[in-house]
């Protein structure tokens, strides 16, 4: 059957029949009268026309629905909306598994999001230079496929830095202005190739991760980072490689691993040793930089390419406007003159990391942890094993926090100390928790060693 064109009404179906017969066109029009096509007559019928296109024999033909209601759903925002086409509808929907409400409140809030960021302009906004200057990551190079590469550079990243420098907004602003560069490059491309581009792959190198990155601030605001490009560019992620992985990378993906959707989490794969061959199985030696394996390299012969990839590093202090993020506790005590008060986790196997925050209130406190050498009895500090030396901190002044990675199962002790003051006893709030890995990541990353291999992780909820 020829395609039917028409121009009279925007809403026109694309279907594409199961049996390679081609693709035509079908107006709302040609259903039957009183044909809902979400929910198909009283009794199962499908509509006549659908039967003649193979109905039977292929999804593509649902979602076309799907995507046709879709847009008349939308027909009040579609001029606003960064493209009208069917593939960018389809990612809302399939972003909410063709609930056709869900799908529609995710693209309004977006294009309320949009509104707020001025997302129209955005390319032209210039973020604070701390921002430009030690907010690692960078767009360098395409894919065998041609989708642009996105390099995330983790170790130098000094996020305590950025926050004490940088307001959360700005800092969620560059990042929605790296998405948008993203968007847009991919328009470019498919423009370019001929063919659509609508997918990002994206290279985490994780050398240098470590407890400093556990921060529980700088995890909570990755965590919106996450959540923003989750809930703003849906089915935008092709695939992320995740390489030169440290022993500590199942517990920080298991910190963050709920701000991505299942989907998400499907496509993240942990490279073994072999990484830079792995990497050249999809994209080619001459898009990857000299650092990563390839053969690229800026015009000035900088194998890192920098000029593309921002490497991070830790933040000067001049750039801080704040010394200390506002808080709060789950625990508050007072710690009596002369005395110390006890916090005990139990650690049931290595790996797990011991995170605390806490301030006092007038004046200093001590502060060390030791694990337990006889269970279920209270003991003096000289009688435990000190694996976080015990000093005095001005959490008066600013708040402290920390970390610990437990290389051995027991009873952990977190000891606040008074012992020094005779005249006066100390208030201190204070939050702990203790960390666990991703139980997958952690057995794949043990099971990789030095194997040549990739592991797509198999993600436990």
């Amino acid at each position: 059957m020829p395609p039917v064109m028409e121009n009279s009404r925007s809403s026109w179906l694309h279907v594409v029949a199961g049996t390679g017969r081609g693709v035509s066109l079908l107006s709302w029009d040609s259903l039957s009268p009183g044909w809902d096509f979400l929910g198909g007559r009283q009794g199962g019928d499908k509509p006549p026309a659908l039967g003649l296109l193979g109905w039977e024999q292929g999804p593509l033909c649902q979602q076309s629905l799907f995507s046709l209601q879709f847009r008349e759903n939308l027909q009040d925002v579609l001029p606003s909306l960064p493209s009208q086409d069917d593939y960018f509808l389809l990612k809302w929907l399939r972003a909410r598994c063709f609930d056709l409400s869900k799908s529609e409140a995710m693209l309004r809030k977006h294009l309320e999001v949009r509104k707020h960021m001025d997302a129209d302009n955005i390319l032209a906004w210039e973020a604070p230079e701390v921002i430009r200057k030690y907010m690692s990551g960078g767009m360098c190079g395409y894919d065998r496929e041609g989708s642009p590469i996105w390099y995330d550079i983790i170790g130098p990243l000094d996020a305590k830095g950025l926050l004490f420098s940088a307001s959360k907004q700005d800092l969620l602003k560059n990042k929605f202005r790296d998405c948008e560069v993203l968007r847009r490059e991919c328009e470019q491309q498919s423009k370019k190739l001929g063919k659509k581009i609508e997918t990002v792959l994206m290279v985490y190198d994780c050398e240098g991760l470590g407890l400093k990155h556990l921060w529980k601030p700088a995890v909570d605001t990755y965590g919106e980072l996450l959540s923003m490009f989750e809930e703003n560019y849906p089915e935008s992620l092709k695939r992320l490689f995740i390489v030169k992985a440290p022993k500590i990378f199942p517990v920080a993906y298991n910190l963050v691993k709920h701000f991505l959707s299942e989907d998400t989490r499907k496509k993240v794969v942990v490279l073994g040793s072999n990484w830079k061959e792995v990497l050249q199985k999809y994209i080619d030696p001459e898009q990857i930089p000299v650092e990563y394996g390839g053969t690229l390299t800026d015009p000035d012969g900088d194998p890192k390419c920098s000029s593309k990839i921002n490497y991070g590093g830790d933040v000067p202090q001049h750039y801080y406007v704040r010394d200390q993020l506002a808080q709060q506790y789950e625990h508050t005590v007072v710690v009596n003159r002369g005395s110390s008060h006890q916090v005990e986790y139990e650690i049931l196997f290595p790996g797990c990391v011991l995170r605390w925050q806490f301030r006092s209130e007038g004046a200093d406190v001590g502060f060390g942890v030791y694990l337990k050498t006889k269970i279920g009895e209270r003991q003096r500090a000289g009688e435990m094993t000190e694996v976080y030396p015990n000093q005095r901190y001005n959490s008066h002044m600013v708040p402290e926090d920390g970390s610990l990675t437990c290389s051995t199962p027991g009873i952990y002790v977190l000891r606040f100390d008074n012992t020094y003051s005779y005249l006066h006893a100390k208030k201190v709030s204070y939050s702990v928790e203790v960390l666990l890995p991703d139980a997958a990541s952690a057995q794949q990353i043990q099971n990789l060693g030095d194997k040549l291999s990739e592991v797509a992780l198999n993600h436990s909820p």
